[in-house]
């Protein structure tokens, strides 16, 4: 009987599907177990003779083929004959071993016989009816057990193309599958990714892709994909089932198409949307082990177009040579849809050998993946601030047409290369910056001074003010007041003043911060070493306060707390000859026991500091308090700051729920059956309002709280991550912590937390010229009124994003301004304000708006926009108005700029062809789509860390580098060039390198040569690679030192420590790696590019029809 027997290949939408959620699964080999529904096939044992495999639907060949940069990009499928709401192929079930009908036969007029999203031509679970299909307004969510739903509804995690047709499709779709749990049976390393560790393997996100199985993959081993409609919930058989899988040869040594007979296996119903495994493309260097993988896009007919080969690849066999059932299914040539890497190149090659000078209003920037120099020159530069679009509709009612956000991602703060200049402090005196009389916008180099410079118009506003006397100065025969050059203020971009005493906090300087040390001291961080280490690290750490740039120390006080259930304070005042400590028991009402003594000056009191450093971890060496508080240790913090009459910044080590008696006091609401619920955005937010009032204290004060976690269960990272949060401050997150391997990456994370450049007690504010403002801000901060953002502390890594709307109608004349006005007080006490101004185009015409975006801005917007969605909406609904979104862009852009051409080709504007690509690695990450294994704490964590990261962080993180380090030049200081993030890519005689800002990936393939594990791992062969490396052994050759210096270089470029993850190909740590090869399917259920690029194209047809 064959595959394709019955158009219907599953249970309807809308019933429970056999195997999954409430049933139990039969071992694999074994017999079925009661209560099993049979599959409708029984058991398949491999290709079933007779079974002819249905040949492609006649004249359907897309031609495809990007033209050259600069003009649109356009996809053509040519499927200008379907009707708009066409939905998937139709197909009348072929008789066993009779060719099917010929094209178009059983289909309505009108359609074609392919599915969808044109990949082959199964059945995609809606049956067959000729009446045609209505498109759903928007996917609904799918409920086991529910009654059938109807067709315009489609499963929550759509998933964009149908199961492969073939039998040979089906085992190339498992090759690589195991049961959902293979990782069952071994145990975990310690602590992968964000945060897991051995109760929940694997680490990192998304679900796992466990390594190829010993023996040719089963059909009836379906079960290792989750079902379309609930990704999150595997059911794993136990680990004793692992035993009933038959040995075979291993995957590398199949060649042709495996033996056709196995053991009977219980079978499957396919499920629907084909949501299991990845359809792998042509795999480079795999030897047989996916004997004739799909090949994209080439026609049956006429041979195949010469291809770009990839250097890895080996040639796959041609067309002619492969079997019947081998026939290729794939549509689309991965090598001919917009390519990240390309892209990025492009923009190395051109822009990044010249300066990019701010002069000129309304410059696109180059990408943040180029390496440039800036010059300013009256517009900030695109460190400090970058756009979603430099030149801007002129009314709101093109924006609308358009839905591109208008958005800013600025970053105040942010560290400037070596060789530019930082912004020039200019002190007017007593007398302050001059400012408009009106908006209060500060002087900045658009001002307009008339009547001979005794006057000037502001940019902003209109307004007319005088010039102070001291500060009046004469116009040139242009103009310009002669003095522009010699005021930073009038000639660049960037800068500060000093700031008068009337921008402090009651009227008086503020005095200089303070640090405050608060280490959890119970039973876990005590047993674990952490104390020891920490203590061990301050004591050098001290000396590398921040300080300002020609001061001998610095003029920051330190204090130190130790807690459990109770609190200890210290005194180290420099006349004592030993510290000495004081316990608070009642934590319901915290107070500070002592004044003189808490914060010290670290020279003065260094001695009594050591001394004190040295105890801590006897003095708790033999706890048994196993409880922690966690409020308490904040408004203890607080309170020292309070009566210091100074802001300042908590350190906070912490390592469980806080769940003993006390303010705060939290509760394990861990409830992983909330997810793709409506209740899944309570996961997200605090489980008490009780931190957000005390944030808001720490704000009013301007104490800033960096937490630093060490959990081994959850703790609830949505409530403590509260405080954290709306001041400004950081999280860092060290799940299942050990010693030997995280203590490196912890301490580097540490050292650069209580180094860099910070401010305290800021406000921020934007101003923008007449015609925009700004209406909403995404980022690490807390606001009391609808404009000014303020923050207890601002560091050199955040990012505040704001979105503005029209007001008013802009002119093309004039433009568009933004001045970015950040009050603060520096490391050394001193009151600030940093000023960043930047000019924008306007255009009347929509192309001019598409020829300035910058993708990658575009795209941290949309994440933070979504990132915040999933607090009050459930995240089905945020995943789709991200699609509906990128969609109308794309749909507005081909209606209105593109030339008319058949509504069978994807055209997308030169500046986003990468929107598509980037989009569904946000809607693929774990924030919107995890896998089973990712934890509810992961997601709240994530979900603050993106908030805040900037463009060139969220670039990374979404769509991670990837690098052959074998092809690298141990001659030269350049990387190697990057590859596309696909499994096809790889070979498995190299080895590479994939980092995404949080970890660095080593992934071995199998046939690597001995003498390079020699060189890089000092092992002499592949079997004796350790997982549990946390960093490469030091190795006197040219490969070992040109890879340490990468990844040193890479570490250099990310404002965290990575983590270094060793991964052997087959080994189960390569699900984890697979993860972040984005443009593949992943196994919670995301789309691959190929699929989602089709999908997005069915989008904008259907906006555009």
């Amino acid at each position: 009987m064959s595959v394709n027997q019955q158009a219907h290949t599953g249970p309807p939408y809308g019933q429970p599907q056999p195997g999954y959620q409430g049933y139990q699964q039969p071992a694999y080999g074994g017999p079925s177990l009661p209560g099993v529904p049979q599959s409708q096939y029984g058991a398949y044992n491999g290709p079933m003779p007779g079974y002819q495999q249905p040949v492609p639907p006649q004249g359907y060949f897309p031609s495809l083929g990007f033209p050259s940069k600069g003009s649109p990009v356009s996809l053509n499928s040519d499927t200008s004959s379907l009707a708009p709401n066409f939905i998937g192929s139709l197909r009348a079930p072929p008789t066993s071993g009779a060719p099917p009908p010929a094209s178009g036969a059983s289909h309505p007029s009108g359609h074609l016989a392919y599915s969808q999203f044109e990949h082959g031509d199964v059945q995609n679970g809606i049956p067959a009816s000729a009446a045609p299909m209505q498109r759903p307004p928007a996917s609904q969510p799918f409920l086991p057990g529910s009654a059938p739903t109807p067709v315009s509804q489609i499963s929550t995690f759509q998933q964009y193309g149908p199961p492969p047709a073939s039998v040979q499709q089906l085992r190339n779709h498992m090759a690589g599958m195991t049961i959902g749990s293979t990782a069952a049976s071994a145990p975990p390393p310690a602590g992968l990714g964000y945060g897991v560790g051995p109760s929940s393997y694997p680490p990192t996100t998304a679900a796992p892709r466990p390594p190829a199985m010993p023996g040719p993959p089963l059909p009836g081993q379906t079960v290792a994909g989750p079902p379309s409609s609930q990704p999150n919930h595997v059911s794993s058989p136990p680990p004793s089932t692992m035993a009933g899988l038959h040995p075979g040869p291993p995957m590398s040594g199949l060649h042709g198409p495996p033996p056709p007979t196995h053991p009977p296996q219980p079978g499957y119903p396919m499920q629907q949307n084909g949501s299991f495994g990845q359809m792998r493309g042509p795999q480079p260097n795999y030897g047989g082990a996916y004997p004739g993988a799909p090949n994209y896009g080439s026609p049956p007919g006429p041979p195949p177009p010469p291809k770009r080969l990839d250097p890895d690849s080996i040639p796959s066999p041609q067309l002619n040579e492969l079997p019947p059932q081998q026939k290729p299914r794939h549509r689309i040539d991965p090598d001919a849809i917009p390519s990240p890497i390309q892209v990025i190149e492009d923009d190395r090659n051109n822009r990044g050998s010249e300066p990019f000078v701010t002069g000129v209003r309304g410059q696109v920037p180059p990408l943040v993946t180029t390496n440039f120099l800036v010059k300013d020159q009256g517009n900030a530069s695109p460190r400090y601030i970058r756009c979603t679009s430099y030149n801007i509709p002129c009314t709101s009612d093109m924006a609308k047409q358009s839905q591109v956000p208008l958005a800013a991602v600025i970053k105040p703060l942010a560290t400037l290369p070596p060789e530019e200049t930082l912004p020039y402090l200019v002190d007017h005196g007593e007398s302050g910056p001059v400012r408009c009389n009106r908006c209060k916008a500060y002087m900045c180099p658009f001002m307009q001074f008339i009547e001979g410079g005794r006057r000037f118009q502001c940019c902003f506003c209109s307004c007319v003010t005088e010039v102070p006397p001291h500060y009046f100065q004469h116009l040139d025969h242009t103009g310009k007041r002669v003095d522009f050059y010699d005021r930073p203020e009038l000639s660049l971009g960037s800068y500060e003043f000093l700031a008068t005493v009337d921008y402090c906090k009651n009227n008086k300087f503020p005095s200089p911060p303070a640090f405050i040390f608060m280490i959890d001291v119970s039973y876990n961080a005590v047993k674990s070493g952490l104390v020891r280490l920490i203590c061990e690290e301050l004591k050098s750490l001290l000396d590398y306060l921040p300080r300002e740039g020609n001061m001998e120390e610095s003029a920051i006080r330190v204090g130190f707390v130790t807690y459990n259930k109770v609190l200890h304070f210290y005194n180290v005042k420099s006349s004592l000859a030993q510290p000495q400590m004081m316990v608070v028991s009642d934590v319901a009402d915290m107070f500070v026991p002592l004044l003189d003594g808490f914060l010290v000056n670290v020279n003065e009191s260094r001695t009594v500091i050591a001394s004190l450093l040295d105890q801590i971890p006897e003095m708790f060496a033999d706890t048994r308090e196993t409880e922690t508080v966690f409020a308490p240790v904040i408004q203890a913090g607080l309170e020292a700051l309070k009566a210091a009459e100074c802001a300042g910044k908590l350190f906070i080590f912490h390592t469980s729920l806080p769940i003993a008696e006390a303010p705060g006091k939290l509760k394990n609401r861990d409830d992983r059956k909330l997810i793709n619920t409506d209740k899944e955005k309570t996961l997200f937010q605090p489980q008490t309002s009780f931190y957000n009032n005390l944030a808001k204290d720490c704000v009013a004060q301007g104490c800033c709280v960096d937490l630093f976690l060490f959990p081994n269960q959850y703790l609830d990272v949505a409530t403590l991550g509260v405080v954290p949060y709306q001041t400004g401050g950081s999280i860092y997150k060290y799940a299942y912590f050990q010693l030997e391997t995280d203590q490196y990456r912890f301490l580097n994370d540490l050292r650069r937390d209580v180094q860099k450049e910070v401010g305290f007690d800021a406000v921020m504010r934007v101003r923008t010229s007449t015609g925009i403002r700004a209406t909403d801000f995404f980022g690490a901060f807390y606001m009391s009124n609808t404009t000014d953002v303020e923050m207890a502390g601002l560091d050199c890594d955040k990012t505040i994003t704001v979105e503005f709307k029209h007001d008013d109608k802009l002119s093309e004349d004039s433009g568009a301004l933004l001045q970015c006005a950040l009050l603060y007080t520096s490391c050394a006490g001193q009151r600030r304000l940093r000023i960043h101004n930047l000019s924008l185009n306007c255009c009347t015409q929509l192309a001019d708006l598409y020829r300035n975006c910058e993708t990658d801005t575009l795209i941290n917007y949309l994440a933070k926009y979504a990132y915040r969605g999933v607090l009050s909406s459930p995240v089905k609904t945020v995943r789709d108005s991200l699609i509906n979104q990128c969609a109308q862009i794309l749909a507005c852009y081909r209606k209105n700029c593109a030339s008319p051409s058949s509504a069978g080709q994807l055209i997308l504007p030169e500046c986003m062809k990468l929107l598509p690509v980037y989009l569904n690695c946000v809607l693929k990450s774990d924030v919107l789509q995890p896998g089973p294994e990712v934890t509810t704490d992961d997601r709240a964590y994530i979900r603050q860390l993106v908030t805040s990261m900037d463009v060139a962080e969220t670039n990374v993180f979404f769509y991670p580098r990837l690098l052959p380090l074998t092809k690298a030049d141990v001659d030269s200081d350049s990387l190697p060039a990057a590859i596309r993030n696909s499994e096809e890519r790889l070979s498995k005689g190299d080895i590479y390198l994939l980092e995404n800002g949080l970890n660095v990936f080593v992934w071995v393939g199998v046939s690597v040569q001995q003498s390079l594990i020699q060189n890089l791992f000092g092992v002499s062969s592949f079997s004796q690679i350790s997982n549990a490396l946390s960093t490469l052994p030091v190795l006197e050759n040219p490969f070992s030192k040109k890879v340490r210096s990468i990844v040193d270089m890479l570490q250099g470029q990310r404002s965290r420590y990575m983590k270094l993850i060793i991964v052997k190909q087959e080994d189960k740590l390569e699900m984890l790696f697979k993860h972040f090869l984005v443009e593949d399917k992943s196994l919670s259920g995301g789309a691959s590019y190929v699929d989602f690029l089709c999908h997005m194209h069915k989008e904008i047809r259907q906006l555009l029809s």
